[in-house]
């Protein structure tokens, strides 16, 4: 499974688990989703820490569904869901969280990084517009010109 829940009240540890960088795939997306329902469901858990196995935290969207039509659950409501959660989702963030896997992090309540963990919106170097709330919630969280560098 390309992502698992460990129980261990009052905390949750979702895992994420689509190697080689866990791109941001379909089933990591309805599989953040469920997790959001269950864990909201789950009256012993308090709090959720989100962390990816790997070298890498999130490296961006799946390049294997690019040019096919998307299909639901979009990054753009799961990324909401985890906002909207009831209990704090804690973003546990090594090697690279780029594109989407940022704005997975940013859609966490809390963030926490290896001091060598690297974030950023790489997409507007290639002209495309971060589609799932980047633009929004970055600046929020750094500021203005902290995230015109990311």
């Amino acid at each position: 499974m390309p992502v698992s829940i460990e129980l261990n009240p009052p905390l949750a540890t979702v895992r994420i688990n689509n190697p080689p960088v866990n791109a941001l795939s379909h089933a990591i997306r309805l599989g953040l989703q469920q997790a959001c329902e269950q864990l909201d469901a789950d009256q012993a858990i308090k709090a959720i820490i989100l962390i990816c196995e790997g070298r890498t935290f999130i490296a961006g969207a799946d390049i294997r569904e690019f040019g096919k039509p998307p299909i639901e659950p979009h990054l753009p409501d799961v990324i909401s869901r985890i906002e909207a959660s009831k209990k704090p989702w804690i973003a546990a963030i090594h090697g690279t969280a780029l594109g989407g896997g940022c704005e997975v992090t940013i859609g966490c309540h809390f963030r926490i990084a290896v001091p060598s963990a690297k974030l950023g919106l790489p997409e507007v170097n290639l002209g495309l517009i971060p589609g799932a709330g980047g633009t929004v919630r970055l600046p929020r969280i750094v500021g203005a010109q902290k995230a015109i560098e990311m």
